[in-house]
């Protein structure tokens, strides 16, 4: 059995690319990788993606499957111990309010906040999860 090897790409769902692309953009320091007005915007982080999608355009299918979702989703960032500090001042300095910080059992330790579209946005140490 041929075995997958990592997650490729993750999505959240925005109901407005332009506000989106801008927060993660000026949060991340990135700049987008492929954009398509109010269907999404995509950045790329390492060998990962993630896909911001308005689900009002994707629920349509087209050259792709239907997809689409509503509520609050997750997704988690990986960053190291000595980032902590940085992380913090960065969210203060953007009046991105910390909604949690949450010590693992691992070690790991996890900052949490949200973005614009009340997705939970988490900064997670490395070693959050132990192999």
């Amino acid at each position: 059995m041929a075995l997958v090897s990592q997650i490729l790409e993750t999505c959240l769902y925005v109901s407005d690319i332009k506000k989106a692309a801008a927060f993660y953009q000026v949060l991340l320091d990135l700049e987008p990788y492929a954009v398509e007005d109010n269907r999404h915007v995509f950045f790329r982080i390492g060998d990962c993606m993630l896909l911001l999608f308005n689900p009002a355009e994707t629920v349509k299918g087209g050259s792709v499957p239907a997809h689409g979702a509503t509520g609050q989703g997750h997704l988690a960032f990986t960053i190291e111990h000595q980032g902590l500090v940085f992380w913090r001042n960065r969210l203060k300095e953007l009046n991105i309010e910390i909604e949690q910080e949450y010590d693992w059992p691992s070690r790991g330790k996890s900052i949490y906040f949200r973005d614009p579209f009340m997705n939970s946005i988490e900064l997670a140490t490395s070693d959050t999860w132990i192999r």
